[in-house]
This record gives C-alpha cells, structure tokens and sequence, in this order.
C-alpha cells in the first residue's frame, strides 16, 4: 500500500467555520482519520492476524453528534488532562478559579477545553511517515487558566505500524500544562473489553477521594484489582473495584517519565491484535468506559455494552498542581513543554 493524505470537509460550525478531516494510510495498513474539531481522532483502521482491516476506536458519524457528546472521544485534551480538585489552584501566591464542569473539580481543562475548539492543520510526509499537526492558541484567561497558552499536536503513521503524538506547548504567563489524547480502544472492533488482555508496568497508583481527586499518596497495586504488572484480562478483577463502576485510575509509571519507556500493552486473542504504549509521562489514567453503556453507539450503530474500550491516557497525574510531591506540570515562559506517546501495533 503507497502513503497517502488526504484532506476534505467534514462539517460546518454554528458560526459558519469549517470542520476538515485528514486521512493518512501508511505502508503497513494503518488508516488514520483525524478532524479539526478538537483534534479528534475519528477512526483507526488497524490489521488483525489475517491481515483484516478494523477500526480500532470508538467515535462518532457527525460533527453534530461529536459536539453534542460528553464523553471526550478521541479528542485533545488540555489545558489540563484529568481533574483539578475544586476547580482551583494558587501560582505564584496567586489564586486562579477555573471553570467547573465536574462537580466540584475541573475535567479535562473546563466546559469549553481543547476538545470543543476548532484546530489550525496541516498534513505532511516525514521521514516517519504520513503525518497532521494540529495547532491552537488559547488566550489569556481561558476557562480561568493564566497566560496565553500555544499548543501543537501532531499524529504521525509510522513505517513502524505506530501511531506517535508528538505535544509541544509554549507560555507567556507561568501555567498548568496536562495534555493527552482521549482515545477509547477496542482491540476487537466491536463488543465489550472485558477479554482484552492488559500489562501496566505500573507497580503503584494514586489513591483518590469520593470525587476522584489523588489523596497525594502513593499506593500498591500488588495482589489488588489494580496489579496489572503481569498481563491479565480485564474482566479478572473489574469485578473487585468499589466506589466506581470498572477502572479509572491513574497509575505511576515505574519508568517515572523523562524519556520514552514502555507503559503498557493490551492484546485481544480472537482477532490477534496487540497494541503497546510508549510514552515520557509519569502517569497513564486506565478507564473502561462505564459512562456509555447503554448510550447509541456512534458510528458503529446499535447501542455500546457495559464496558465497551478502554482508554489509556498519558499524562502528569490529576490534580498535579496542588500536590506538591506529583511531578511538576507547570510551564513558564521561555521554557517548552514537549512529550511523545506512541501507540505501537501488531497482530499474532
């Protein structure tokens, strides 16, 4: 199969701005189709054992339907990746409130985060591959952050079946910085995840309060429903989890971040395909998607089962900015916040 790009109209904004979608297929099978409205990755096509073709995330058929959804499906994910506690911080001896969309703390950077704006791109072939880069300048203030805030995400189809993000942000002002890609995967195409096999290299994670914010320690997983450190299916131990339905967690990376490092792998027997995540971050936040079952299944048509992807987001660990002992996530100016997440694809 040759390298391609492409880019067409995907829809249009209330207030008339256009929505594209880029499509890059790569020499190994791999089809991406991302679109500007919150750098939303729409489709992933990936080959099973016998070479077959799949889309491997959930999504949606329709600009109107990813607008009007609430579960961040694909999409960027900033300013800040998870939750802060109360919607607040204090920089510098300032205290900054933000918007609060998750009572009582922020999700995901506000009500109006990266995943509801419309996205500068541009596609291109590297080196590595067939590759889009999103950009986006979010202003002084927005959803209560400090300091206008310029961000790049690039999605690239490697000659390595990979699909690699590359993030890069730059401030004026000294700001939280938290970005990842919401992607929900199923492996299988179609059905619930619960006989996905899934590895963490993760041998602790962070413990959370009635509202999902980190206590500020750091626990084991050993011998619990969250030890994932040998691979296991995740049905095994969903079973065990109290206070929530199924896994939404944040584990510690026993890599610490820093530099790219096997995170995790999942594989999915019946069709063969595996997929391992790399990534620089500290934290990878494990969620099976409880919130969409029973809901209408997007593209797919019909309604979603109990437990239908899971997401594996690369991030700084929630709430990092008012726990002092998280690895740091603010940004200042002049300096550059960069990051790589790789999903690596194969079949046996």
């Amino acid at each position: 199969m040759a390298l391609s790009m492409s880019r067409t109209f995907f829809g249009a904004m209330p207030d008339g701005a256009a929505v594209e979608v880029f499509t890059l297929e790569n020499a190994g099978g791999l089809t991406l189709r991302a679109i500007t409205y919150g750098a939303t990755i729409t489709e992933l096509h990936v080959p099973d054992r016998a070479g077959r073709l799949g889309d491997v995330v959930l999504g949606n058929r329709s600009l109107e339907e990813y607008r009007s959804a609430g579960a961040f499906m694909g999409c960027a994910i900033g300013r800040f990746a998870n939750r802060i506690a109360k919607g607040r911080f204090t920089l510098d001896g300032k205290s900054y409130a933000l918007a609060v969309n998750n009572p009582p703390n922020t999700l995901h950077g506000g009500s109006a985060g990266f995943d509801k704006v419309v996205w500068k791109a541009s596609a291109q072939e590297t080196l590595d591959g067939p590759s889009v880069e999103f950009e986006h300048v979010s202003p002084d203030g927005d959803q209560g952050f400090p300091g206008t805030l310029r961000v790049r995400m690039t999605y690239t189809l490697t000659h390595a079946n990979e699909l690699r993000i590359g993030y890069g942000a730059e401030t004026d002002r000294a700001t939280p910085v938290n970005l990842t890609n919401h992607s929900y995967f199923n492996l299988a195409c179609g059905g619930d995840v619960l006989g996905h096999m899934l590895q963490i290299n993760a041998a602790r994670y962070t413990p959370v309060d009635g509202t999902l914010i980190p206590t500020g320690e750091l626990a084991a997983v050993a011998g619990g429903p969250l030890d994932f450190t040998d691979m296991k299916p995740i049905g095994r131990d969903i079973g065990r989890i109290t206070g929530i339905d199924g896994y939404d967690h944040n584990f510690a990376l026993d890599s610490g971040g820093g530099a790219l490092a096997p995170a995790a792998r999942v594989h999915e027997p019946l069709s063969g395909r595996t997929m391992e995540v790399l990534t620089d971050e500290p934290g990878v936040q494990l969620f099976t998607s409880s919130n969409l079952g029973g809901a209408p299944a997007g593209k797919r048509g019909g309604a979603y089962p109990r437990y239908p992807a899971l997401c594996l987001e690369t991030q700084h660990f929630p709430d990092s900015v008012n726990k002092p002992g998280f690895p740091p996530t603010v940004l200042r100016p002049g300096g550059k916040f960069r990051s790589t997440t790789i999903y690596r694809f194969s079949a046996r």
